[in-house]
């Protein structure tokens, strides 16, 4: 199964309170699942790294095959996409969970988008922050 994933993580203040946000739709964009979670406090890429991999493993779950991931997290994709090194020490485990869960699809890509175009994700981060 096809999905498109639109990530988004935050932290208000970094670090800060932070909070993952999550939307999985089919290849025909009927959102699928669409979550929010705390994430405690951490860096604001930090809360993009666990964005995306809450939604791989969400993915892996629901039987995705396919995967395009698109975030508004430019170093996450370049480091993703391998065009960055990974030199932050805190993001390297994210990384390394990410790349191993990557293998499971058939097919994964990620690709950067403008935050106007994220602004589903980015919603439900700014609400499970209000929360809290």
């Amino acid at each position: 199964m096809k999905f498109l994933i639109y990530t988004d993580g935050g932290a208000r203040g970094n670090p800060g309170p932070a909070a993952a946000g999550i939307v999985i739709k089919n290849e025909k964009g009927a959102v699928v699942e669409a979550f929010g979670k705390y994430l405690g406090e951490t860096t604001n890429n930090q809360a993009e790294y666990r964005a995306l991999l809450l939604a791989l493993e969400k993915a892996t779950e629901i039987g995705g095959t396919e995967i395009i991931c698109y975030a508004d997290s430019e170093l996450m994709v370049k480091q993703l996409n391998r065009e960055y090194k990974v030199r932050d020490k805190d993001l390297a485990p994210i990384f390394l969970k990410i790349w191993n869960l990557s293998v499971k699809f058939k097919k994964i890509s990620y690709h950067h988008i403008r935050r106007e175009k994220n602004t589903e994700a980015d919603k439900i981060v700014n609400e499970t922050l209000d929360k809290r």
